[in-house]
């Protein structure tokens, strides 16, 4: 019986090398976001120049209507667009999940999955012309605010769904039998019992769907009229022209923020899921 060759590394060396990959892994993802952070600190008018300390930039933007008005309208765009796309997203994977067969199925599954595979370009400009084609008929509606969100909300549902549809069929369905033979109706169900199981997902999918309505720059350019430019479309506007220190300082005040909120998402998704296996394991415990 042929023995296979022995490698010449050590368990030590295997250790080593993965953590040096992985620390530049981490480097290659957060390094430009770091210098950013760095930059917007510095005295120097040319963004990527080290000039001394200073937080002059960071008054400047207090002065800046254009980059706020843009980031106001941002964060309600996108906050809109997180409630938006948690309700419909779960929704869509309720019906997926817990009715497998009904007319039509297939075809909803798709059309909810296909803004995840189809280019931003092709969805914003087949909203583009449906909503010209609707404001030349109707008289509305105005390209603005309100069809951004719509935008974002097509995006923002199909993601929203892969997420909770994925946490609905991981539940285990005896735990709703029980409570539909404990005399339960079906609301009550879904309110005690599927809905606090769903939380961490819920979250998620909020967080996930309020940051990509925040970033996106695609969707915004074709649906957005005057007097509605976001946060995005106002960087990449003074991108053509040469940027300033105060895009840095507004960069790091949004990663501040979404950083902190991320970190305490993840405490309470956390400290929830310790709560239910505890509330789990004691009722085992009763149940033996």
């Amino acid at each position: 019986m042929s023995r296979l060759p022995s490698t010449p590394f050590t368990p030590a060396f295997n250790r080593q090398f993965g953590r040096g990959w992985l620390a530049a892994g981490f480097l290659f993802l957060y390094l430009p976001i770091l210098a950013l952070v760095f930059y917007s600190f510095s005295a120097s008018s040319v963004p990527n120049v080290w000039g001394g300390f200073t937080l002059s930039w960071y008054s400047a933007l207090l002065n800046d209507q254009e980059l706020l008005s843009g980031l106001g309208l941002s964060l309600r765009i996108a906050t809109a667009t997180a409630f938006g796309s948690v309700i419909l997203g779960l929704l869509a994977a309720f019906a997926l999940v817990k009715y497998p067969r009904f007319k039509g199925r297939t075809m909803f599954a798709g059309m909810v999955n296909a803004p995840l595979v189809m280019p931003e370009v092709i969805i914003g400009l087949s909203l583009l012309l449906m909503l010209v084609s609707m404001q030349r008929a109707l008289g509305f509606p105005e390209r603005g605010a309100g069809t951004i969100w719509l935008g974002h909300l097509l995006l923002g549902m199909a993601y929203a769904t892969v997420v909770l549809q994925a946490r609905l069929k991981e539940l285990n369905p005896s735990l709703e039998e029980a409570a539909m033979d404990l005399g339960a109706r079906p609301a009550q169900v879904f309110m005690l019992v599927t809905l606090p199981s769903i939380i961490p997902s819920l979250l998620s999918a909020w967080l996930l769907t309020f940051t990509l309505s925040l970033d996106d720059v695609v969707l915004s350019a074709f649906l957005s009229g005057p007097g509605s430019t976001t946060l995005p479309l106002v960087i990449f506007s003074r991108a053509r022209l040469g940027l300033s220190p105060s895009i840095n300082a507004v960069a790091t005040v949004i990663i501040t923020v979404v950083a902190i909120a991320v970190v305490l998402a993840s405490w309470l998704m956390a400290r929830r899921e310790r709560l239910i296996a505890a509330e789990q394991a004691a009722a085992q415990r009763e149940a033996n």
